[in-house]
């Protein structure tokens, strides 16, 4: 698979942020070698977030965002900021880009953000061709436990240097790839996936997260069986050795969790990637507020893809009907599609997010740790779906947590 080709949930994002004329531009541009952003010397020449696919060897695939100014007040450049906060909240990596005349107090605003949030950065004092840091700037950052590198974008000056630094701040967490089964199944384990095939069914294929637990399951040497609910039962009987773990759609769970014995554990791929992607004990907390939920209570429900809603879609038709059953409450439901995240978090009073396997780990983390700072509840589609079901401590035993 070509650079090119590789998942957006499979990379590493690294945004560059600074005020206008910083030289962000410039530097995206000898960051991967290519002419990728609109270089001028007029400031506010770039106004949507700009993406380029690049291979950061030996880190690997990952995508440079090149973002607006963050010091334009017009009313024009305060939608280009908004644009810009979102490319930041994906971010594994800041890139905090200095221009000439050092730090501003926007660049001191955004430190103080991007640390708030959580968010590694780094700050980079461009365009030393022209002049060095001044001393002030430096302190500030180093007071701060700041890295700082000195490049020129225009020379080339230290861009590998800057390469090794952004490598560096990646958390470790981060670059490593860690297995959705990992702890649940060994080799020679069997296991059992119930994908049912209805409406919303992709035609002709598996949706990501079963084939990538698939996948995982044959590198591991494991057994897979692939069944749809009505063949379930058939199939435990008609293996030799009961399986490990059953994982479901958490569409079935409720129909799945009467067919499979309590000795056998299960669990749903929303789960899964919950546990990888996010943090399964934060979304499980937050599915305790399910019960607290009053009338005209405001849950926002948020999908990390796009698509055409159905008939059954479980987003905007399958939770909605479920929650509302469980409650017995009018519930106000707002819902979130693609990259985007309400800024508006504390108009809710839950958050429902999906499994997250179109995003990488960092933006689910700031997206998570977003919610918790605001004190908002979040879960996910399946723990939500399991609640409501009544089975969410039977799914959440594999992990080693309660409901």
């Amino acid at each position: 698979m070509s650079n090119e080709q590789t998942p957006r949930a499979l990379r590493h994002i690294i945004t560059l942020v600074g005020c206008r004329n910083a030289g962000k531009s410039s530097l995206i541009n000898a960051l991967t070698g290519q002419e990728v952003a609109i270089v001028s010397d007029k400031p506010g020449t770039t106004t949507d977030a700009v993406a380029k696919a690049y291979e950061l060897l030996p880190l690997g695939p990952v995508t440079f965002y090149d973002t607006a100014g963050m010091d334009d007040d017009s009313e024009l450049g305060q939608k280009r900021i908004l644009a810009s906060n979102k490319a930041l909240y994906k971010a594994d990596v800041a890139l905090l880009v200095v221009g000439e005349n050092g730090l501003t107090p926007t660049d001191k605003i955004l430190a103080t953000k991007l640390k708030n949030l959580q968010i590694p950065f780094v700050a980079v004092f461009n365009k030393s061709d022209i002049a060095l840091p001044k001393q002030q700037d430096l302190d500030f950052c180093r007071n701060m436990g700041l890295k700082t590198v000195i490049v020129s974008a225009k020379n080339y000056q230290n861009i590998d240097l800057l390469k090794d630094a952004i490598i560096a701040e990646i958390p470790e967490e981060n670059k490593k790839t860690t297995p959705l089964l990992d702890g649940l199944v060994s080799q020679k384990d069997s296991v059992i996936l119930v994908a049912p095939i209805d409406k919303s069914a992709p035609k002709g294929r598996l949706i990501l997260p079963q084939v990538q637990i698939l996948r995982e399951i044959l590198d591991l040497h494991a057994f897979a069986s692939v069944v749809q609910p009505q063949e379930l039962a058939e199939c435990l009987n008609g293996l030799k050795n009961k399986p490990k773990i059953v994982i479901t759609d958490s569409q079935a769970i409720l129909e799945v969790d009467k067919i499979v014995p309590q000795d056998i554990a299960l669990t749903s791929f929303s789960v899964l990637f919950a546990k990888i992607k996010g943090d399964l004990a934060v979304l499980a907390k937050g599915a305790k507020v399910i019960d607290e939920l009053k009338d005209d209570a405001n849950v926002l429900i948020v999908e990390a893809c796009s698509h055409h809603a159905q008939d059954d879609d479980i987003a905007k038709v399958k939770i909605p009907m479920l929650l509302g059953k469980y409650t017995a409450k009018k519930i106000n439901f707002s819902f979130c599609t693609g990259c985007d995240f309400p800024n508006n978090l504390e108009s809710f009073d839950l958050v429902i997010h999906c499994g997250a396997c179109m995003l990488n780990r960092a933006e689910m983390l700031n997206r998570l740790r977003e919610c918790v700072r605001r004190q908002i509840p979040i879960t996910n589609y399946g723990v939500a779906i399991a609640k409501t079901q009544g089975v969410l401590e039977r799914v959440l035993k594999p992990f080693g947590l309660e409901a």
